[in-house]
């Protein structure tokens, strides 16, 4: 796994051909159980990574389709898992812990529950009020520039830029990190914030 613009934040990815874009996932290690995010398979190295820096207490699950290989690794660590609220009665796996908007699941982690993007709820995570998780809604093709999902892919396009105006409010965001594309690392309010911009001007 690949350490991020944090020290207790790690990363490791797979090439989505399809998309050619980098899928990630992710690792919070924190002293009270370390925290795993959207968790593609792993490989032998970063299996055995992940075991030297604690396991994983917890593993959150932004959308539906960001299942991954959640159940294998929380089989494996012992971890519990955490989804979202809004598709509780239709997720593909049971989790013990179901995160609506403004939930934390530890603390540090606050659940943010986004609209109009393809799945209901679709959680974004604020950890420490300066790191953002995203799933599928806020993505970036291209390096130092953040998107959204393809209007095709979006439930309602009008919530979901409405979303991006909320994630832009947060002042104190330094980086995104993003499911699906690259990740920011500094300045990420100001990227949210051209974001909006752009998707606002389009539909002016």
């Amino acid at each position: 796994m690949k350490r991020l613009h944090r020290h207790d934040l790690y990363s490791w990815s797979e090439f989505n051909e399809e998309r050619n874009i980098d899928f990630h996932g992710l690792l919070w290690v924190r002293p009270g159980g370390n925290i795993l995010v959207d968790p593609l398979p792993l490989s032998e190295h970063d299996q055995e990574h992940l075991t030297q820096l604690g396991g994983a207490a917890w593993i959150v699950i932004t959308n539906s389709d960001h299942v991954r290989d959640a159940l294998m690794i929380a089989k494996h660590t012992g971890a519990k898992l955490a989804g979202p609220k809004a598709e509780s009665a239709t997720f593909p796996i049971s989790c013990e812990r179901w995160l609506g908007d403004g939930d934390e699941l530890i603390a540090g982690l606050k659940a943010l529950a986004l609209e109009g993007s393809k799945s209901p709820g679709e959680l974004a995570l604020l950890i420490d009020n300066d790191t953002l998780v995203t799933g599928d809604l806020v993505r970036a093709h291209e390096g130092g520039r953040l998107c959204i999902l393809p209007d095709p892919k979006l439930s309602n396009k009008g919530l979901a830029i409405a979303s991006v105006k909320r994630l832009a409010a947060f002042p104190e965001i330094e980086a995104v990190l993003t499911g699906d594309g690259w990740p920011v690392f500094r300045d990420g309010h100001q990227r949210l914030n051209e974001l909006l911009q752009a998707l606002e001007n389009s539909t002016g």
